[in-house]
């Protein structure tokens, strides 16, 4: 039955909010004070008719936008999309009872996302690629995604040349691309083992599409130049199939933030480092112990770091599970800040840890508001202050808010002989 109903405000994942009396639906692509017309299914309404317009309407610039899965927000004037963002931060600290000054949200887009992932399905006899349709298992063919940096306007036919070469495979695909300064890096996975015969043939494909490596699962299969990105000073060739921030002025602002937040440290902990984006960077100024779970992550910041050029200062690696092996109190006691950049699960193990430490400085970054006010929450608890809160705009449109948290405590008293 379709009834006419005031949107109240944008919920968490970009969706318009209509509060009924039996609790909030959730509708697609409306804005706060915008009267509707819907069709209720459960927590759900369909848009039937949208009766009035919010000001903080503007037009989508995608072609896509609506029916593939990725961007929520296009359609969000600025003032509404970034006091959206924001309030994601400040009202995940509040619920968690931290209370702390938010900044106004930074652009972290740039040029746009130097990295993408297409999904290669079979669909009736013929390979499809592109990205999902929201809540969907629905198929959305791309040509080219307009928020990506200009070096991935061919991804989508590098993706669908590729795609069809793994076809008779008969399983679906995920096919990142990935932009770098020596060309594009891709990794094809969900194909399984490939027999020689196919990866002879996709060597031949990496050569005739101009890649600079091609890699199944993560192993590479032929490297025709080393990926190279650039981290301050050093340049990284991060693992095949490596995590990498989605853009390079985000990197930079997040990174920018880091560095003010160690400003002064001799010896700095980076845990969960990566390739080194923040690493490589703090060892201009600083000693640095890099930790993270993935060996081939640590060997491509420990080349980078020796191969710098003016060089960096000392940079030590460990690999080490830091949620079952969080580094304990005697271990942290060498060094002046700690900078954490867990994945969406957050730091828990390692922030209860810090507390019980002598560390006076953490710098926590984080890509989810609420683990980020759990840590923050236990951190505060424990003595610490949360002296800032940098919300960043790595995923532009998208319902996701990057953040940097710059954490003091006071430095004890000396004890009278």
């Amino acid at each position: 039955m379709a009834e006419q109903i005031t949107i109240d405000r944008l919920g968490a994942s970009g969706d318009g909010v209509a509060q009924f009396a039996d609790g909030p639906v959730y509708v697609a692509g409306a804005l706060p004070g915008e009267a509707v017309t819907l069709e209720r299914s459960g927590e759900r309404g369909a848009l039937l008719t949208r009766d009035t317009t919010s000001p903080d309407r503007v037009e989508p610039f995608c072609p896509y936008y609506g029916r593939c899965g990725g961007c929520v927000a296009q359609h969000v004037g600025p003032g509404l999309y970034s006091a959206w963002k924001r309030d994601k931060v400040s009202s995940a600290l509040h619920r968690a009872g931290v209370e702390a000054e938010v900044e106004p949200l930074v652009d972290g887009h740039g040029q746009g996302r130097r990295r993408v992932t297409f999904h290669g399905r079979d669909i009736e006899g013929r390979m499809r690629v592109g990205f999902m349709a929201a809540r969907s298992h629905h198929l959305v063919e791309i040509e080219r995604c307009p928020i990506t940096v200009a070096a991935l306007a061919p991804a989508a036919k590098v993706a669908k040349q590729l795609a069809d070469r793994m076809r008779s495979v008969g399983k679906p695909l995920d096919i990142a691309v990935t932009s770098t300064e020596s060309g594009l890096d891709v990794d094809l996975r969900g194909s399984g083992r490939v027999e020689e015969g196919r990866r002879q043939a996709l060597i031949r494909d990496a050569g005739a599409l101009d890649l600079a490596r091609l890699s199944i699962h993560g192993e590479t299969l032929v490297e025709l130049r080393r990926p190279l990105v650039r981290m301050g000073r050093a340049q990284v060739s991060p693992p095949a199939g490596g995590f990498l921030q989605a853009t390079e002025a985000g990197e930079a602002v997040l990174a920018a933030a880091v560095l003010d937040g160690c400003a002064g440290s001799k010896r700095v902990a980076d845990l969960f480092a990566g390739s080194g984006p923040f690493s490589l960077r703090l060892a201009e100024t600083a000693e640095v112990h890099a930790v993270e779970s993935e060996a081939s992550a640590l060997a491509s910041l420990d080349r980078a770091a020796r191969e710098a050029q003016p060089g960096l200062r000392r940079v030590t690696t460990e690999t080490r599970d830091l949620f079952r092996r969080p580094l304990l109190p005697l271990e942290l006691e060498r060094f002046d800040a700690v900078v954490l950049d867990p994945p969406r699960a957050g730091a828990e193990a390692q922030v209860g840890q810090l507390i019980l430490s002598s560390v006076r400085r953490v710098i926590m970054v984080s890509c989810d508001p609420g683990t980020f006010a759990r840590d923050a929450a236990a951190l505060v608890g424990g003595g610490f202050r949360l002296r800032r809160v940098l919300p960043v705009d790595l995923f532009a449109w998208s319902a996701h808010v990057e953040i940097v948290g710059v954490f003091e405590r006071p430095k004890p008293p000396r004890r009278r002989r």
